[in-house]
């Protein structure tokens, strides 16, 4: 990530002041010029201790003399060579000092931590002072800043005032970044915060300086010597960690190796599918609530924030790389399913996916029935999919449309008497000569029997159930192929559901007029019926941006005309 981290701290003689520096230095383009330029001291020593994942750590000695400064503004010595990590992977080199080592950053650097430790930015953004806020402009670049007090007992008000800043170019980046910065950022600080209140403790317990302070006396000629004195106190002094500064360089490298590695770069051929708007908007809503949950009070213990992330995640997981992990026999494609079940079995099946049903199966296999409910999660948008992969319990149909079920479950008289929904009941079938037959032997180590109480016929729609077939029972088409047509086919749909919820929602037209449009979509004639059953529950799965996007623009439209 082209970014850079900085730990910032006011200074009660000089103001201001960075303490310590991350920049991330990518690796040059091999060419003979390259290859003359100026050796960096310390890169002979590849033998360095490793800190972290894939980081090797090792000495850079090109340190600068740096001015006059007390010892609560300084890190690092004058003399420190300070600290180089190596990505293995990118070969890219996280440096830390006091200062960047690229002069071109820092005047950038000095600006961000003014303007992070400033009464200016923060009281209008952050009450008390602490917490996170955003700043920038394209010139000087823009700053994710975090501010934080370090308590010190020889402090005025037993606190002394930091930030810790990350500056990028880009705006959206940092942004979107926002949630998982201030996680990590949070667990730095609290670090820090709990090591220096051990110390502040025991210093109180030594000598109290609340007391002294009460009882001593005002003089003018005392205080200025008080004042300078107990502004000098260093971070390293507040903490009484030695190995602070290494710790905090191999902090900051892994956060701008993480921070990078998590937002990538795709090349969109024309406008965002529905399911990658739908699955944006799953992920942000995630990462709000994780934030929600570690800003709540008393925050969360780590079993809760990784159940979270667990529950959250589910719909965020790749299910085509999971169906290979997948232990024991399933289900290997579309084709497959439905040369197991038969093709009526098959056509009833997808017919209560399409329309909306619950489809439950139930069985002693979970890695089938997930292998199954991949498949066919497939054949319908994103936003339409609630799954529970495998319970010991029935769900209720608007929770999940997609149910896996132990066998020794009872399925709720309302719900198998239901005409919207589906049991596949699965039963093993000679499960002693499992090693016999052979792992993925479907056919010799499963029943399927398939029950609905819905009496409607299935074999005249709808128009993308009939089409799907006739691509899975030619066999001149590979499994890729099909994969293709389906994708083409669902597109052509969305696009239908699209214009009809603009027509009959945003527009509010009436029931001749949508008549009418079905028919210029081609959703009348045989399988009417079952066509306008699809586009209304496909139509519960638009994004909420495409949503917002309409409904603005018909309101936008509506004030122009008295404007």
């Amino acid at each position: 990530m082209n970014a850079l981290v900085a730990l910032c701290h006011f200074c009660e003689l000089h103001g201001p002041r960075t303490l310590f520096c991350t920049e991330a230095l990518h690796p040059p383009s091999p060419s003979p010029s390259s290859q003359t330029g100026a050796p960096v001291p310390g890169d002979r020593d590849r033998d360095g201790d490793r800190e972290g994942e894939g980081l090797t750590m090792r000495a850079n000695s090109s340190a600068t003399q740096r001015g006059e400064m007390c010892e609560g503004c300084r890190s690092l010595p004058a003399s420190h060579p300070g600290f180089v990590s190596i990505d293995d992977e990118t070969g890219i080199r996280f440096l830390s000092h006091q200062h960047p080592r690229q002069p071109q950053l820092f005047s950038v650097v000095r600006q961000a931590c003014v303007r992070s430790l400033s009464c200016e930015v923060n009281s209008d953004v952050c009450p008390g002072r602490e917490g996170p806020i955003f700043f920038g402009d394209e010139q000087h670049g823009f700053v994710f800043s975090h501010t934080f007090f370090i308590k010190d007992s020889l402090a005025r008000g037993f606190q002394r005032w930091y930030s810790i800043v990350m500056v990028a170019m880009d705006r959206i980046y940092l942004i979107n970044s926002w949630p998982f910065l201030l996680r990590h950022l949070r667990l730095t600080i609290q670090s820090l915060q709990s090591t220096a209140l051990k110390v502040f403790d025991n210093e109180q317990g030594v000598c109290p300086q609340r007391a002294v302070r009460m009882n001593s006396v005002f003089s003018p000629a005392v205080f200025p010597h008080q004042r300078s004195g107990n502004a000098a106190r260093s971070l390293t002094s507040l903490t009484q960690h030695q190995n602070l500064w290494a710790s905090l360089h191999s902090s900051f490298s892994w956060l701008l190796k993480a921070c990078g590695c998590r937002l990538t770069e795709k090349l969109l051929e024309g406008a965002p599918t529905e399911d990658t708007l739908v699955l944006i908007e799953r992920q942000t809503e995630q990462e709000e609530e994780m934030s929600c949950w570690e800003g709540a009070e008393g925050g969360c213990s780590t079993s809760q924030r990784h159940q979270l992330e667990s529950e959250l995640g589910l719909h965020f997981l790749c299910d085509d790389e999971k169906l290979s992990q997948l232990p024991g026999p399933k289900f290997r494609s579309l084709r497959h399913l439905r040369q197991v079940l038969g093709g009526a079995e098959f056509r009833q099946l997808v017919w209560h996916v399409l329309m909306g049903n619950q489809v439950i199966w139930r069985g002693a296999d979970p890695g089938l029935i997930q292998s199954a409910f991949t498949l066919l999660k497939s054949l319908v948008p994103v936003g339409c999919v609630r799954s529970v992969p495998y319970s010991a319990q029935y769900e209720e149909a608007y929770k999940c449309n997609f149910l896996g079920l132990s066998p020794d479950v009872n399925i709720p008289t309302h719900v198998s008497s239901s005409e919207f929904s589906l049991l596949v009941d699965v039963s093993t079938e000679r499960s002693c000569q499992m090693s016999a037959v052979g792992e993925d032997d479907i056919y010799s180590l499963y029943q399927f029997n398939i029950s609905s109480a819905n009496t409607q016929p299935t074999d005249r729609g709808p128009a993308l159930l009939n089409k799907l077939e006739v691509a899975l029972s030619n066999e001149n088409l590979s499994v890729d192929v099909v994969s293709y047509c389906l994708l083409c086919l669902k597109e052509e749909w969305m696009n239908k559901v699209k214009v009809l919820f603009k027509f009959s929602k945003v527009d509010g037209r009436g029931r001749e007029d949508t008549q009418k449009v079905l028919a210029l979509l081609g959703a009348t004639g045989p399988g009417e019926e079952d066509n306008v059953r699809l586009l209304k529950f496909w139509m519960t799965g638009l994004s909420k941006t495409y949503k917002s996007h309409l409904m603005t623009a018909v309101r936008g439209g509506e004030r122009s005309p008295s404007q």
